[in-house]
């Protein structure tokens, strides 16, 4: 494939396709590559001959994985297109793609309706303060209520969701409503889409106020400016029509990417800090060539052959083949050796990159996802402002089938980390286990593939572990004198420590409050790590703990027998004797549950949620008679929910968790789970 030619600033479009699965999201790629002849042929998901979808499990699944990076050329306008993954198992790498445009697609399945992952995307656009567009695809699917569905999209996401086109002829075509006044589509006339979009648009701008009230209309190609407000601020939410089947509205969509999308200088800025914690300042980076480069790095991949690659989004400065840049606070900066645009799985050199640009760089080890790339080394903490991500909390313990492969699987299992912000490995300590965390069924079960095809490794995992928590609910003291005398040299180690209860999600304190010298102050941090021993691997149920203070204030030591081996135990020993003291608890996740579930199941639903100490709170009428029902749960007892839910639903029923916070277990499980714990006390 050629080098494409580098456009001006001004001609490049960024936009990420989100929403639900099934909506067509992958497929209006293809149209969108073919239309401008980027391709020959459209390709075919269940022929496995799409773009965006080329990775063999892909294939075999029929719907995207993981974020596939696009590009197209299109009168003169360089479009960047991220294809993301409809599914919620997938959000860690749906979410960051939005790290990366200006314009966030969302698209609706037109024979669906809005369903639970169109509205989670519009919030989360909203919340970056993005430009949003609505696609409705599919417009030619059989018994659909096109007028029906543009007022739910109005009632669910605001009166400012307007058409740009509408259908017509059996939703065999569209018709523009933006620049054209006069014809009719299958809605009725345009006339009263045309004023109600004009209308919108000039509200933000009031010298055009004044010549739509004195003219009665206003020529459309002159509203570039307060169009892009409109669309910056929220004002205006594009709808679009479209059918990914027949190519229905394509080539207008094309025409709304380049005429009324922003460009990178038209666009709110991304949200940049420079410091840590509470002495970060907000910075704005600017979309210009010539500046100092900040990059974004929003995806990694690992490929076992090509080895590590890092995708950016630049924001600031132009970035060329022999490009010097730092990695975050890195004091080494590397060599950009090739600079690439992806199509897929293609990758197209190409000479520099400007603000707007999407490029990828390979074999760079030091790169990692959420890093900032930069050629000022004054840039060194400058960072993007997190993205809010949905907490895995579905586990599995995981060992080697092969006894001796437990190194190999530890590397392959953090570079399948590295490349998903929604995947968390950790090693339990008391039972020795390695646990690997996702966001659901699905997105573990996808892992496993890839651990066997990919990487052709083949491990054995057993039943999730619930990521309970310890904590404590009232403050006592603890004590521990260390004394090992082995014949030479001793060990000698005494620690005086109290524990309080921290707010819940407060985390862990450490104070040193010991006066006197009387544990001197290089045998501090070997009492705190003792006490972080504990902290990992539990005091009355071998689960982490959380949200205590602990404050160190008396102790002593030996002139000759002291060592930090010494206080290590004696921390550990003395924080586990003060747990005991302070009333301790097991802490369970509390999950928030949306169930879309067939209007004659909501009964079975509830009562079976009620059964397993679920509570309902609320629910709302979905889209084709459908119901979504919100409710929260212990995440303990939705283990094989989905079994349950097929069985209430007759396989129609679906659902989706996240992390709302922690509660105390009953008694009763309490009691059980310390039951099955031992602590494990060194000779």
């Amino acid at each position: 494939m050629p080098s494409p030619a580098s456009p001006s600033i001004a001609a490049i479009r960024t936009l990420a396709l989100v929403g639900p699965a099934a909506a067509g999201k992958t497929s209006l790629a293809e149209c969108l590559l073919h239309r401008c002849g980027m391709i020959g042929a459209v390709g075919s998901l269940e022929r496995g001959t799409t773009v965006s979808d080329h990775d063999p499990l892909e294939r075999r699944a029929q719907h995207s994985l993981s974020t596939s990076i696009l590009h197209l050329d299109h009168a003169g306008t360089r479009v960047h297109l991220i294809d993301t993954p409809g599914t919620p198992d997938f959000a860690g790498q749906s979410l960051p793609a939005l790290e990366a445009v200006e314009t966030a697609v969302i698209v609706i399945n037109a024979a669906n309706g809005i369903e639970p992952m169109a509205q989670r995307m519009m919030d989360y656009a909203a919340s970056r303060r993005l430009d949003r567009v609505i696609v409705v695809n599919k417009i030619d699917a059989p018994e659909i209520d096109l007028p029906g569905l543009l007022e739910q999209i109005q009632a669910t996401f605001g009166k400012e969701c307007l058409p740009l086109n509408l259908p017509d002829a059996g939703g065999t075509r569209v018709v523009d409503c933006f620049y054209n006044r006069e014809g009719h589509s299958d809605f009725g006339d345009v006339d009263a889409a045309h004023r109600a979009l004009v209308e919108q648009v000039v509200e933000v701008d009031a010298a055009f106020v004044d010549r739509y009230l004195n003219d009665g209309d206003v020529d459309a190609s002159e509203l570039h400016a307060p169009l892009e407000q409109a669309l910056r601020e929220g004002h205006l939410i594009p709808v679009c029509f479209a059918s990914s089947r027949t190519g229905a509205g394509v080539a207008e969509l094309l025409d709304v990417i380049v005429k009324l999308l922003p460009n990178p200088t038209e666009s709110n800025p991304p949200d940049f800090l420079n410091g840590e914690g509470d002495a970060a300042v907000p910075i704005q980076a600017r979309p210009d060539e010539k500046a100092h480069v900040l990059a974004h790095v929003f995806k990694v991949t690992v490929d076992p052959f090509v080895g590590k690659m890092g995708v950016f989004r630049i924001w600031q400065g132009t970035v060329t083949k022999d490009s010097l840049l730092y990695v975050g606070d890195a004091r080494k900066p590397f060599k950009v050796g090739h600079l690439f645009v992806l199509q897929g799985k293609e990758h197209v050199e190409v000479s520099r990159g400007l603000p707007g640009d999407i490029c990828a760089v390979a074999k760079v080890d030091e790169l990692h996802f959420d890093a900032v790339l930069h050629d000022a080394a004054e840039d060194d903490h400058i960072h993007l402002k997190p993205l809010d991500f949905p907490v895995p909390v579905h586990g599995l313990a995981i060992e080697p089938k092969r006894h001796g492969d437990e190194q190999r699987m530890w590397e392959i299992l953090n570079k399948l980390v590295a490349e998903d912000p929604c995947l968390k490995v950790e090693h339990v300590v008391n039972t020795n286990e390695t646990v690997i965390y996702g966001l659901g069924e699905l997105h573990l079960r996808m892992l496993l593939e890839r651990l066997r095809e990919v990487y052709r490794f083949e491990v054995q995992t057993r039943p999730p572990r619930i990521a309970y928590r310890e904590t404590i609910t009232a403050s006592a003291e603890g004590h521990h004198r260390h004394k090992k005398q082995t014949g030479g040299a001793g060990q000698f180690g005494e620690v005086y420590l109290r524990v309080e209860p921290l707010p819940r999600g407060g985390g862990f304190e450490f104070v040193d409050a010991v006066k006197g010298g009387t544990i001197p102050g290089q045998f501090i941090p070997a009492v705190e790590k003792g006490v972080r021993e504990v902290l990992a691997g539990g005091a009355i149920a071998g689960y982490p703990v959380v949200d205590v203070k602990v404050t160190v204030y008396d102790g002593k030591h030996h002139s000759v027998d002291s060592k930090e081996i010494a206080f290590v135990t004696a921390g550990r020993k003395a924080f586990l004797a003060a747990m005991r003291e302070a009333r301790p608890i097991v802490l369970e996740p509390i999950v928030n549950v949306e169930i879309t579930t067939p209007g004659d199941a909501m009964g079975d639903i509830t009562g079976d949620l009620s059964s397993k100490r679920g509570q309902v709170s609320g629910s709302a009428n979905g889209s084709m008679g459908a119901m979504i029902i919100q409710a929260s749960a212990p995440l303990s007892e939705l283990s094989g929910y989905q079994s349950r839910l097929n069985a209430m639903t007759a396989g129609q029923g679906r659902y989706t968790i996240a992390l709302s916070h922690y509660e105390p277990v009953p008694a009763p499980i309490q009691q059980q789970l310390m039951g099955q714990f031992k602590i494990k006390e060194e000779e």
